[in-house]
């Protein structure tokens, strides 16, 4: 919808928003050695996690605060490696709508 105000356009994005919105998949629930945590698609996380976390690359940074400080803990003590993480960044993305290796960053940038 454009709508005119004192001499200026303004294009209104609610709709699309909406409609990219609901077309986004549903969350999705994981289990890995033990521990079960469920992420959103990547697309639906909040523009200010950028700010909080800082660099969107920094998997263990998004799922604290995704997750929570509880589950990450349960996470480490569970022996999650580094390679593990990898795998939960792929599936993450591909469960995502993602192109594989692209970053969560790219995603919303």
């Amino acid at each position: 919808m454009t709508t005119k105000t004192t001499g200026r356009e303004v294009v209104s994005l609610d709709a699309l928003a909406k409609q990219r919105r609901d077309a986004l998949p549903s969350p999705t629930t994981y289990d890995l050695w033990g521990v079960e945590f469920t992420l959103p698609p990547v697309k639906a996380l909040p523009f200010e996690l950028q700010e909080k976390v800082g660099d969107l690359n920094d998997s263990v940074g998004v799922m604290k605060e995704v997750l929570g400080a509880e589950k990450v803990r349960e996470m480490y003590k569970a022996g999650y490696t580094f390679g593990d993480l990898e795998l939960i960044a792929e599936e993450w993305q591909r469960r995502s709508g993602l192109e594989p290796g692209e970053s969560p960053a790219s995603a919303v940038s």
